[in-house]
């Protein structure tokens, strides 16, 4: 452990993991700003649905356009190493701030992002090709320590090797679910279309799909199949790209597994880059070197987080029951497309004087919304609290709120998902276990 820590590599790695992240999070920002995503997922709702611990996060209305164009600043800023400590701070802190106001716009590569950011604010990844390097010599290094570069490989590394265990369930494997739903329903691409309603195409996209997840980054680490292994990147996440409406995760990680190049490669890049630019940066033998607190500090924060990032995704484990069906445990844990959800949740509302009123969902909540809301049980939760709330301030004495639920998974036949004999006004949201959710009764075997 010694010998690793003192290990050096230049810092250009991370300058192009720096202008990359940059400038696809400005992309991915000004795509929600062209596209009218900002008022439709963040000022529009009447409610949101908060994640726990997290309720202190609040919707801001029309503020939120000057947070992405906040956010948006900042990209640019760290792209170009420009005050790059203040930038990747501002971004980590915008871009999260976006990300937790509602819970039903989560996606794993959001949390990736968050993840690249945060430690991305400890790392000298301005101290190449960066104008922070050109305007104050003390930014500029030659040299990093190695393991600045290598815990960004090893984040990419759980990323896709936690995927890809994820994977290893009879659904996946046993049933080709849910790609057996998914890809007959882009039957009419060109060339490839025919193709997908045949079952043994699922079959091999789901096995090939978790042997790459499980295998991938042995084979980027490798200098004899690194490139034939980030073509294989390049094709299988631009063909995810094509199929499925998952956004920038494709381009994210193609620009990601950059980072597993040898710092040569990322040198020749950069000096080609700097040649179109007809900028030259100047060089520097000297190493970047931490200060006296953040030597020891930095580490031990790097420990931490990691740690944390290996054991919490099977916090699942702590919790009975089929975690597909519950989702107890599943957000944050790099389970990326395993399940197709469908369901239905009609709430009814009481009152201690016999009154009764049948919920319409469209009052109160977006067309998305409503589709997460009706397969997630902590997301119903938060719902019916919401109408406990507002029944009560209509004059409901003491409202009791029932929900009439079912859902389909994976192919099933639907089957109710919440008790509708439990009222949930009175239920607490915690990290036990929701005792009030019926249990699937059919095992999906796996992690």
């Amino acid at each position: 452990m010694p010998h690793y820590m003192e290990r050096k590599i230049s810092p250009a790695p991370l300058a192009t993991l720096r202008i990359a992240l940059g400038l696809m999070i400005f992309c991915g920002l000004a795509r929600f700003w062209a596209k009218g995503w900002i008022y439709e997922l963040y000022i529009k709702p009447v409610f949101y649905f908060p994640f726990y611990g997290f309720e202190w996060v609040r919707p801001l209305g029309e503020v939120t356009y000057l947070l992405f164009a906040f956010a948006m600043v900042c990209a640019l800023l760290v792209a170009l190493g420009f005050y790059y400590r203040a930038a990747i701070i501002g971004l980590f802190a915008s871009f999260t701030y976006i990300e937790l106001i509602d819970k039903s716009t989560y996606l794993n590569h959001y949390y990736f992002v968050s993840l690249l950011c945060l430690l991305m604010i400890f790392l000298p990844a301005n101290a190449r090709f960066s104008l922070d390097a050109i305007r104050d010599k003390n930014v500029r290094a030659g040299f990093a320590p190695f393991w600045t570069v290598g815990a960004l490989r090893f984040l990419v590394f759980i990323l896709y090797f936690y995927a890809g265990l994820a994977k290893l369930n009879s659904d996946w494997l046993a049933e080709a679910m849910p790609l057996k739903i998914w890809l007959p329903a882009r039957n009419d691409m060109p060339l490839l279309g025919p193709l997908f309603n045949k079952g043994w195409v699922a079959y091999f996209f789901s096995w090939f799909g978790c042997l790459y997840d499980l295998s991938i980054v042995f084979f980027l680490l490798n200098r004899r199949t690194r490139t034939a292994a980030y073509a294989t990147v390049v094709i299988f996440h631009l063909m995810t790209a094509l199929l499925f409406p998952i956004g920038m995760f494709p381009y994210v990680m193609m620009l990601a597994a950059l980072i597993f190049f040898p710092a040569s490669w990322h040198q020749k890049l950069l000096a080609r880059v700097s040649g179109w630019l007809g900028w030259r940066a100047a060089a520097s033998e000297i190493q970047y070197s931490f200060g006296p607190v953040a030597r020891v500090f930095v580490p031990g924060l790097f420990l931490g987080f990691f740690i944390f990032q290996l054991v919490f995704p099977f916090r699942n484990l702590l919790y009975p029951g089929e975690l597909f069906w519950s989702e107890q445990g599943y957000r944050f844990s790099w389970r990326v497309m395993l399940i197709e959800k469908a369901g239905y949740a009609q709430f009814t509302v009481k009152d201690s004087r016999g009154r009764q009123v049948t919920v319409n969902n469209n009052e109160f909540l977006t067309t998305l919304q409503e589709k997460m809301m009706a397969t997630q049980p902590d997301m119903i939760l938060q719902y019916a609290h919401m109408l406990r709330d507002f029944y009560a301030r209509k004059g409901f004495v003491c409202p009791r709120v029932y929900v009439d639920s079912y859902v389909a998974l994976n192919g099933r036949l639907g089957r109710p998902l919440v008790d509708p004999d439990v009222d949930l006004g009175v239920q607490t949201d915690s990290f036990r276990s929701k005792s009030w959710i019926i249990p699937l009764n059919d095992e999906i075997k796996g992690l």
